[in-house]
């Protein structure tokens, strides 16, 4: 089965197109970075517009990458949630209306089931069931998966997600949105040991997590440097560098710290990382030696599938299409889709 993916639920336009028996055949990925690093984060109807405006061209490309024509094409995913309202439309409705073109059956993905079954399309990917982390814009979640669609929810962000505290931090720092990669760059040049933040929520039980205080904790050492001034530009760059640095660290450590526990709590010795943050060094890093100390198995998405893309999509459709599962007529779209609602394969 050949199934066409759409993912447009934030500020990426990804199109691929996944084979059930020869695998990804081709994907493409737009992203408005540039559009919205103006206001410092994402603007709902600008990414809207934007995902009109690219996702047929790219649906073009992809296909012609694939050298596949729209009668080879057996079934059609789309991200139907969680997301912006607006962007998740723009996909919902194209997909649709060329599954009624084109007279194939369509199926709306949640958002974060394609990021969690991301590693599933390396050729040696993770075998059921497992512990997943998903760290991915607004989400930060600790998943038990027992197979494709039997979710349980055993720890998440209470507030601040982890991506969203790395673009806050680095919005204090002066730093470019994005916020990620900027803060792993610049942590790279900091000196460890002269701050040292908190490590929330890992002197309780359980496996929540809490980005917020975090936050402010380094609002108030970034204050405390100024003395009373608000211009972050007069902080030397050495500072910023030890600031972002202390900060990756705390994060990074809260979420090894979790995962262990994620082990001791379920008893099981597979952990699946995905979502943007997964692509974070400093955090492989960490839980490579941490797996080798547990003796667990660790699995990433290439980095280029860490982030929102269309191959996701189309791959995690493919499995609820071969599985009978399709849509009605109608054109949902779910901006808020708890993982534990979906249906198990």
């Amino acid at each position: 089965m050949k199934v066409l993916g759409i993912e447009t639920s934030c500020d990426e336009t990804g199109i691929a197109i996944y084979d059930s028996e020869q695998g990804l055949l081709a994907d493409a990925l737009y992203s408005q970075v540039e559009i919205h690093q103006q206001y410092g984060g994402v603007v709902p109807e600008l990414a809207s517009r934007d995902h009109i405006r690219k996702t047929l061209p790219l649906i073009r490309e992809v296909m012609n990458k694939a050298n596949c024509s729209k009668d080879e094409i057996d079934g059609l995913a789309y991200t139907a949630g969680p997301g912006l309202s607006g962007a998740l439309l723009v996909g919902a409705s194209i997909g649709r209306a060329l599954g009624m073109t084109w007279n194939i059956p369509t199926i709306g993905v949640h958002h974060m089931e394609g990021h969690l079954l991301a590693p599933l399309l390396e050729d040696k990917g993770p075998t059921f069931p497992f512990v997943a982390l998903l760290v991915s814009g607004g989400h930060t979640q600790l998943v038990e998966v027992e197979r494709i669609g039997s979710y349980r929810l055993i720890g998440e962000s209470l507030d601040d997600a982890a991506g969203e505290a790395f673009d806050k931090v680095a919005k204090m720092l002066g730093l470019p949105y994005p916020g990620g990669p900027h803060i792993a760059q610049l942590a790279a040049t900091g000196e460890a040991g002269r701050f040292t933040f908190p490590r929330p929520m890992t002197n309780r039980p359980g496996l929540d997590f809490s980005f917020s205080g975090l936050k402010t904790f380094t609002l108030n050492t970034v204050l405390d440097l100024l003395g009373g001034d608000t211009d972050t530009t007069t902080i030397d760059q050495q500072s910023k560098a030890d600031i972002a640095h202390a900060f990756q660290e705390a994060v990074v450590d809260t979420m090894r710290i979790k995962c262990q526990r994620a082990f001791q709590y379920t008893g099981m010795r597979t952990l699946v990382i995905a979502g943007g943050v997964s692509a974070n060094k400093r955090l492989r890093d960490v839980l490579a030696i941490m797996a080798k100390k547990e003796g667990v198995e660790i699995y990433y998405p290439r980095f280029q599938y860490c982030t929102d893309n269309g191959a996701m999509i189309a791959y995690a459709g493919c499995q609820r299409l071969l599985a009978g599962q399709y849509d009605d007529l109608t054109i949902r779209a779910k901006p808020r889709w708890p993982l534990d609602q979906l249906r198990a394969l």
